[in-house]
């Protein structure tokens, strides 16, 4: 599949966390296997590592605008900051947060709050949005700073 938004959809839908949706669906076309991409992301979902900070979709997004966009060298990491900072203003403008536990309204580093938002369906009704978002903000993002 060539079409990264949806391909992060798809990952999300089939149980992948948000970070590993997007991060995946964008590293192929950074010459990065899919499984090794699963495997770096695996750790950011749900606000790293289920505490509830930064959305995972948006570390995911971040990372591949690392792969794809990102320095190796000192004398780039501003430009890189600076790329990376556009992103997440764009991000903050639809959701006015990048913060996991602000976005779905849940506290899920902890066991009652992981439950309570479970219950409430919460993963399957904001999170697909937000994974979508990123997606499509980042692609978006990618093609207009090349």
């Amino acid at each position: 599949m060539n079409d990264p938004v949806q391909l992060a959809k798809e990952r999300f839908a089939q149980g992948l966390n948000c970070s590993q949706a997007v991060f995946a669906a964008f590293a192929a076309q950074a010459g990065l296997s899919e499984k090794v991409a699963l495997q770096i992301a695996s750790p950011f979902g749900a606000g790293l590592a289920r505490q509830g900070n930064v959305c995972g979709a948006v570390t995911g997004a971040l990372m591949a605008l690392g792969i794809q966009r990102g320095t190796d060298s000192p004398q780039g990491k501003e430009e890189t900051y600076r790329l990376a900072q556009q992103f997440v203003a764009r991000f903050k403008a639809t959701y006015g947060t990048i913060l996991c536990k602000d976005l779905i309204g849940y506290d899920v580093s902890n066991a009652e709050g992981l439950q309570a938002a479970r219950d409430s369906r919460i993963f399957a009704t904001i999170c697909p949005a937000v994974v979508e978002h990123a997606a499509r903000l980042l692609e978006e993002f990618l093609a207009n700073n090349p």
